[in-house]
């Protein structure tokens, strides 16, 4: 009973997720959908180049997300892991580098925050990590648009 009743509570907080996502009237086919933000450039003078882009892989099953994944990337194409922040492979500047792996870090959760509420636009920026924030949300919103029935 308990199994029945969770597993109803569950499709129906994903149900309305996903509504939320599509503006209420979106209906998605199951399947595996991926978006990638447009490049965020770097405001701050001192930094060299842009901050890099965004990539959401999202699953659809029975009009709900059942998985996300989000990484991030240099302009350049190079992932943001836990080299990120490092210079020539070292940590130079810890503050910088605990920055990194802070706004790194917080892609795991935005992503898991997208499975448990199924609205994009119900997830709180974290400190630290606002720029990969926009790159979520932008992503997201570019898999959905192509997972949308047509």
């Amino acid at each position: 009973m308990k199994k029945q009743l969770a597993a109803g509570l569950t499709a129906l907080a994903a149900a309305a997720l996903l509504a939320g996502c599509g503006g209420g009237t979106a209906q998605y086919a199951d399947g595996t959908y991926t978006g990638q933000s447009e490049v965020y450039e770097t405001v701050d003078e001192e930094e060299e180049g842009g901050n890099g882009y965004g990539v959401v892989e999202i699953t659809i099953k029975d009009n709900a997300v059942t998985d996300c994944t989000f990484t991030t990337y240099e302009p350049d194409g190079t992932l943001k892991d836990e080299n990120y922040g490092m210079e020539g492979g070292a940590v130079a500047n810890r503050d910088y580098y605990n920055k990194a792996q802070k706004a790194v870090a917080a892609c795991k959760e935005y992503a898991e925050q997208l499975v448990m509420s199924g609205n994009v636009d119900d997830i709180d920026a974290i400190s630290g990590a606002t720029i990969n924030y926009n790159e979520f949300k932008e992503a997201v919103k570019k898999a959905l648009k192509d997972a949308e029935k047509k």
